[in-house]
């Protein structure tokens, strides 16, 4: 069994499942995968991930604006925190810096990025950060506004073994998406291969980045399982043992997943 780390199930393609979720949520369980985390992005969400996490024992919500929805509306951090205390919320975010799309926002992003590593402080959740194009700036930040005890996630690393291995002396997991699959991540690969084992996580970011061989295509919560295949050949490992790993994994990150 395999947990999808980081999912955006209120975004999923329903059409192959008439609409219905619990048939697509079905389909990646009856593959394998035995958790998902169905991850937040701004205000409007919130809600759904959490209620959708409620209605699913094998389903856990985090909450938190997006870098790229920074700028588009104001947010409620006095409300954000009520969220991040749910029952069901294992983490804070998904939060971070953009600077691919978002460079004109930078003040804003990082503003709201130190708001957010203090809030899961608060709270005593990790911390679930996107990151592109801004390698030096979030980890200045997360260096002085993280919380190493709680920690956090660098989720679809897309960024240099460098980058990596600082996050790692802050009690940060590396998390893989389907992008290691694809035919011009050959670096990715490379950096794949030295993030200790005890510290890695797979996701699908779906319906984003499907995999090889399903790249072109809505992505879901059980083409992980490719993922998670990718990384134990590079590992040199089996699959049972990658999944396994990365299971552990995503229990010592998220603590209050159960």
């Amino acid at each position: 069994m395999v947990i999808d780390s980081h999912c955006h199930l209120d975004r999923l393609d329903l059409e192959p499942y008439g609409g219905d979720l619990s048939k697509a949520l079905q389909q990646a369980r009856d593959r394998g995968v035995d958790r998902m985390l169905c991850v937040g992005i701004d205000m409007a969400n919130a809600p759904q991930v959490i209620a959708i996490a409620e209605q699913h024992e094998d389903i856990f919500a985090s909450v938190g604006i997006h870098p790229m929805d920074i700028g588009k509306g104001s947010y409620d951090l006095e409300q954000l925190h009520k969220w991040a205390m749910s029952p069901c919320v294992v983490a804070v975010g998904e939060t971070g810096l953009d600077y691919f799309y978002s460079e004109d926002s930078a003040e804003l992003q990082q503003r709201s990025f130190i708001e957010h590593l203090k809030l899961a402080s608060k709270v005593n959740k990790p911390v679930i950060v996107h990151t592109r194009d801004a390698r030096e700036d979030t980890l200045a930040i997360i260096k002085e506004h993280g919380d190493d005890s709680v920690g956090g996630v660098l989720h679809c690393f897309t960024e240099s073994w460098e980058m990596a291995e600082q996050a790692l002396e802050h009690n940060y997991y590396v998390s893989f998406s389907g992008i290691i699959t694809f035919k011009n991540a050959a670096e990715l690969r490379e950096v794949a291969k030295r993030v200790p084992l005890d510290r890695l996580l797979v996701e699908t970011d779906s319906p984003y980045l499907a995999p090889v061989p399903f790249r072109g295509k809505k992505n879901e919560p059980q083409y992980v399982i490719e993922v998670a295949k990718c990384l134990a050949e590079l590992k040199g490992i089996s699959y049972q043992q990658l999944a396994e790993a990365t299971t552990e994994n995503f229990y010592k990150l998220f603590k209050f997943a159960r």
